[in-house]
């Protein structure tokens, strides 16, 4: 039997790359272990092989068998959810990087192409690339004597993989100055599941965790005994846009709040033997302090199940945004060839009782799409302290925080990669700041970059243009164009000059980003938090709840009403979306 796990939202690869032999026996082991007739198995199975067989033979073109096979497989399965997936033995390696353990050897360092060309983009701390003095925007040229140049990033991440302890050369360019060789020794590269813990403002202990992969809730632990030798007032659990993990992590992590012998988790299939009920085991590291958990949409599977029990229990107020809504749990089980299957098994409650899950993957309309959970459908539970909880669509927060999207420009600016381009600039001719605290860029250094963007192409089209555009076609279609082609000039006009104006409409969103990129040319990913906090709006209601203890009482009681908190800026602007990462 395979490890219970949860995996999050399908935002990552898809992984269905069987063989034929493979593929085959997938489709007999999924099918034969759900059906009690033996004989429609077996005529299905007949069908199945003898389709193929004929197509093979016969078909006017040559076909690759083994893609036939897997289109077939893949179909199989998507017609039941998007993570009951099979794992060829090709791809076993990748797997467990990206949904078990983050281990590797390496030198710490991402890269990205473009242009043909392959550049690094995030440094990390402490392993062999920072040590060398790689840095952001530097350019790949060769590894091993390698020419980079035409391969894409899978091609580059292979080559700059290996054994720990290997040696591995590499030509590097830095702006116009002349490549230089670095010899580097690859060391067992693992990435945190906490990337940044420390105290923040109010005496506040923050602790950003990103995924539930091996050692997670060893991490947290680690770092809330560190925070509590300063004496915090209350402790600040960020989960935005952590897409899961590891069940039995989660469970872990909501122990180190509430006491031993409380439900967490259960999940329950058709299968009694799938059946199960997580409970604490341990004595609490910090039952008593306040406590907030920060969701938002991207925050799911593990995540939900953290929120949800210390939502349940009346132990944590969960601030920002509804989650993901997913209530699904996985597991993998083990097939020939050192490939696996994994199958949705269950579905987990949290202590309430309440179910999650936002999506109905059984119930799906005639073109097969997927619906909601429909409004009838859900039901009210109560919370350990009687407050009123739903199933059917996530967490809901306790205060909610509207999160509003970046303007198009910038959304723009960092697509294209100007802010990136910019940091660099800006790190190569600036001396390192005392702390990422004071990084605050002035209206000059604004105005600077303002100059840096003449000439650069970052042409995007607004929401109101796209309308406008859209108005233009319906009226040509319906003939009435001629009629509003005055109106539809000036107002086009209009829009043009307003649009000349964004870098100045927009100005404090674009320098949050900025300073973000900025920061982590010097502090890494430790500046990007530390840089962001000031902008964090989110972060700063979690502050002000927890230093308002009436309004704290009175949420946990059931007497506090949700409330919507101004205008939120997005965490870590200029970041790159975190991995779809499945729990183990």
């Amino acid at each position: 039997m395979g490890v219970r796990m949860l995996k999050d939202s399908k935002i990552g690869k898809n992984y269905r790359k069987p063989a034929i032999v493979a593929g085959m026996l997938v489709l007999a082991t999924v099918t034969w272990g759900f059906s009690d007739d033996l004989f429609q198995i077996s005529k299905n199975l007949d069908v199945f092989a003898s389709v193929y067989k004929e197509v093979n033979i016969n078909y006017v073109d040559d076909i690759n068998s083994a893609k036939l096979v897997k289109t077939g497989v893949d179909a199989m399965l998507d017609g039941l959810d998007p993570y009951t997936e099979f794992v060829p033995e090709s791809e076993i390696e990748e797997y467990k990087l990206h949904y078990v353990s983050t281990q590797y050897g390496g030198i710490g360092a991402s890269i990205f192409a473009r242009d043909g060309k392959v550049f690094i983009s995030d440094v990390a701390t402490g392993f062999p690339a920072q040590k060398a003095d790689i840095r952001q925007g530097d350019q790949l040229v060769k590894i091993n004597n390698i020419e980079l140049a035409g391969k894409n990033n899978d091609q580059v991440s292979a080559l700059l993989k290996g054994s720990k302890g290997a040696g591995i050369k590499l030509l590097m360019k830095r702006d116009n100055e002349a490549p230089i060789e670095k010899n580097l020794v690859r060391d067992e590269i693992k990435q945190p599941n906490v990337v940044y813990s420390g105290m923040v403002d109010g005496n506040m202990g923050y602790i950003k965790l990103n995924k539930f992969l091996e050692n997670s809730a060893d991490e947290v632990t680690n770092s809330l005994i560190a925070l509590k030798k300063n004496n915090p007032n209350g402790i600040i659990l960020d989960l935005r846009s952590n897409g899961g993990g590891i069940l039995q992590e989660a469970v872990k992590i909501v122990n180190l709040f509430v006491g031993k012998d409380v439900t967490v988790v259960s999940q329950k299939g058709k299968i009694k033997e799938k059946n199960f009920t997580y409970n604490t085991v341990s004595t609490p590291v910090e039952p008593t302090l306040p406590l907030v958990v920060l969701v938002n949409s991207r925050s799911a599977s593990a995540s939900e199940i953290v929120a949800g029990a210390l939502q349940d229990l009346d132990r944590a107020i969960v601030i920002g945004q509804r989650s993901y809504g997913k209530g699904l749990v996985q597991q993998t089980f083990n097939l020939p060839y050192n490939s696996l299957v994994k199958i949705t098994v269950a579905k987990y409650y949290v202590p309430s009782g309440r179910c999650v899950q936002a999506l109905d993957y059984t119930h799906r309309k005639d073109d097969g799409s997927v619906i909601k959970v429909a409004d009838s459908l859900i039901h009210e539970y109560k919370t350990k302290n009687g407050r009123s909880v739903y199933d059917g669509s996530g967490i809901y927060p306790d205060i909610f925080v509207k999160q509003e999207r970046f303007a198009n420009v910038t959304q723009t600016l960092v697509s294209k990669l100007l802010i990136f381009d910019y940091a660099t600039q800006y790190r190569n001719t600036h001396p390192k700041p005392i702390e990422p605290k004071q990084i605050i860029l002035t209206d000059a250094e604004y105005n600077d970059f303002v100059k840096y963007l003449a000439g650069k192409n970052y042409t995007y089209s607004t929401v109101t243009e796209k309308l406008l555009t859209t108005l233009k076609t319906e009226a040509t279609r319906e003939k009435q164009y001629a009629e509003i082609q005055a109106e539809y000039d000036a107002l086009k006009t209009k829009l043009a000059a307003t649009k000349r104006n964004d870098l100045q409409l927009h100005k404090e969103e674009i320098k949050q980003v900025l300073e973000n990129e900025i920061a982590s040319r010097y502090f890494y990913e430790k500046g990007r938090y530390e840089t962001n906090f000031k902008y964090d709006k989110e972060l700063a209601q979690a502050i002000k709840t927890m230093q308002d203890k009436p309004q704290l009482a009175s949420i946990l009681k059931g007497e506090g009403n949700f409330k919507t908190i101004g205008k939120p800026v997005l965490a870590m602007a200029g970041k790159k979306e975190p991995k779809d990462t499945a729990d183990e």
